[in-house]
């Protein structure tokens, strides 16, 4: 190891240090204490608008000088209009019921002991994120709420946007008399720090790694703390041959063409043979500026479409790239689906309800919808405030990761002398 490398692992662990103790503080804060906090930084945020843009236009033109496509430079840039929804976000989170000491259970045991589930924080959360520096203010709002100490990791490419986002979360939590060091972002972007990130076991109690394959395979390979999954978003829209024609190419153009740079944007279409040369062509005329790569029946339907090749169907685009793959029927509708998805969200589109049951209950993705655009998989549109990601596994959480699935729980026993034969 490297006096370098010792340096890095020191300074991740000082501040893994400094978060558990922040996060014993915040563990019992009131929630009004909290809220004052989320409202204090959702002002700073504001007041600081012009720095935040400032600073975030040096990530971008960094980003540009790399090379980075216009998927990711979309991702990456804050407007004016984007930093105000950062502040709002923060206010929704402020106005959501504290999910810290909910009752989840109570039961009583014939011996007289009274037992309690109730909702607790994790802990300290280590997060770590790639270009969208709004991610910090989510996942800083979020985890303040529920009374987690977090250390924020955003890539190199966000790093003066992340850092002065996090500058006005500090604000908010000094006004509140909240420990400032219960939202620390990491000030190097050395990949060592993520590695001692997944390894600090003895300070952080989850990573939740929100990026492309190469950061999930690596948190993978490396972890020595537990993981919250999010993959990557190859989300499939699959239009049945009882489909609503109008209905299915509204859905498909949202679903792609809103904002292709996000997890939930569908990256891949899926269609029934016996309708694909009705509402193909009618879906590619609704999308000039998106490029379609598709099998054989694809082409067939519409001579515009390219021919794909096989790991098109597998691939998160994140840009105005969509394949397309016929079917005979919707049994292979949901085994193609089943095999190409990450499981993060795919929907059907049709006007037979039992149809749509059997895609639904067959899928195994987190998030699952009919009729309804793809785009909808986000914390803030399922009314939880923001999210901290969309979690992809099967463990602790799944979906959109909001107030409620950043607690676990304990178990308060209540008794009056009782002992155990």
């Amino acid at each position: 190891m490297t006096a370098l490398s010792n340096e890095i692992k020191d300074y991740i662990y000082g501040l893994a240090e400094k978060a558990k103790i922040a996060s014993k503080q915040l563990a019992t804060a009131s929630t009004e204490q909290k809220n004052q906090a989320l409202l204090e930084s959702a002002g700073a945020i504001r007041k600081h608008a012009k720095r935040i843009i400032t600073e975030n236009a040096k990530d971008v033109e960094s980003a540009r000088a790399d090379g980075k496509p216009a998927s990711f430079i979309d991702r990456l840039t804050l407007t004016s209009e984007r930093v105000e929804a950062m502040a709002d976000a923060i206010e929704q989170v402020a106005k959501l019921p504290d999910p810290v000491g909910r009752q989840l259970a109570s039961f009583d045991r014939p011996n007289g002991l009274r037992v309690e589930r109730v909702a607790v924080p994790i802990g300290v959360i280590g997060m770590i994120f790639e270009s969208r520096p709004n991610v910090g203010a989510d996942a800083g709002s979020l985890c303040l709420k529920s009374g987690n100490a977090v250390i924020l990791r955003g890539g190199s490419e966000s790093y003066h946007s992340t850092t002065e986002i996090v500058s006005c979360l500090k604000t908010g939590l000094a006004a509140a008399n909240l420990p400032e060091d219960s939202i620390q972002v990491v000030e190097t972007i050395d990949r060592d720090a993520v590695k001692y990130l997944l390894k600090c076991s003895e300070y952080i109690d989850l990573i939740i790694p929100r990026g492309g394959k190469g950061l999930v395979s690596l948190v993978k390979e490396q972890a020595e703390v537990p993981t919250l999954e999010h993959l990557d978003g190859n989300c499939h829209t699959y239009i049945h041959g009882a489909a609503d024609m109008d209905k299915a190419v509204s859905i498909v153009h949202n679903a792609k063409m809103r904002r292709t740079g996000i997890c939930g944007a569908t990256e891949s279409l899926v269609i029934d043979a016996s309708i694909a040369a009705k509402v193909l062509p009618k879906i590619i005329d609704a999308m000039p500026d998106c490029e379609f790569r598709g099998d054989n029946g694809a082409i067939s339907a519409d001579s515009r479409v390219h021919e794909a090749y096989e790991e098109d169907f597998g691939t998160e685009f994140l840009d105005a790239i969509l394949s397309v793959k016929i079917v005979e029927d919707i049994d292979e509708a949901i085994s193609f689906v089943d095999e190409q998805s990450s499981q993060h969200t795919d929907a059907i589109i049709t006007e037979d309800q039992e149809a749509a049951d059997l895609f639904m209950n067959k899928i195994d993705s987190a998030v699952v919808m009919h009729n309804a655009s793809t785009q909808f998989s986000d914390g803030g549109e399922f009314g939880m405030g923001a999210e901290i990601g969309i979690a992809t596994g099967k463990m602790h959480a799944r979906g959109p990761v909001g107030l409620e699935q950043l607690t676990t729980f304990k178990y308060k026993v209540h008794g009056s002398g009782q002992t155990r034969s």
